[in-house]
């Protein structure tokens, strides 16, 4: 994924699936067990998504999980944002699905597994 900082996308998605981040000059590599090696790309002139209107995504995650009020608290502390509104982040019985955003703008949900 595209990123203009290395350093705070890779760090994000590190604090959220743990693993191991490999650094190289351009590109960082988040390798987290059981998935796919993830690689966040420098990019200067990366402009972030506005989902749901304006510049389109870019890619998109769907992570599960079976606690979103933890979820969230992660996502927040790490350094994502909402992208949606909601009232009942801190049930601890809520279901579904949240919309958030990593620091360099890219979207994923957090659903219920």
């Amino acid at each position: 994924m595209d990123s203009a900082d290395l350093d705070s996308e890779s760090a994000f998605w590190h604090d959220l699936l743990g693993g191991s981040l490999t650094k190289a000059p351009t590109h960082h590599f988040l390798h987290a067990d059981g998935l796919p090696a993830i690689a966040v790309q420098r990019a200067p002139g990366h402009v972030p998504p506005h989902w749901p209107d304006g510049n389109a995504q870019q890619m998109h995650f769907d992570l599960a999980t079976g606690d979103l009020a933890a979820a969230d608290q992660q996502v927040l502390a790490a350094g994502g944002r909402r992208l949606r509104p909601t009232d009942d982040v801190t049930d601890p019985d809520a279901k579904g699905s949240r919309v958030y955003a990593s620091p360099a703008g890219h979207p994923f949900c957090i659903r219920t597994a």
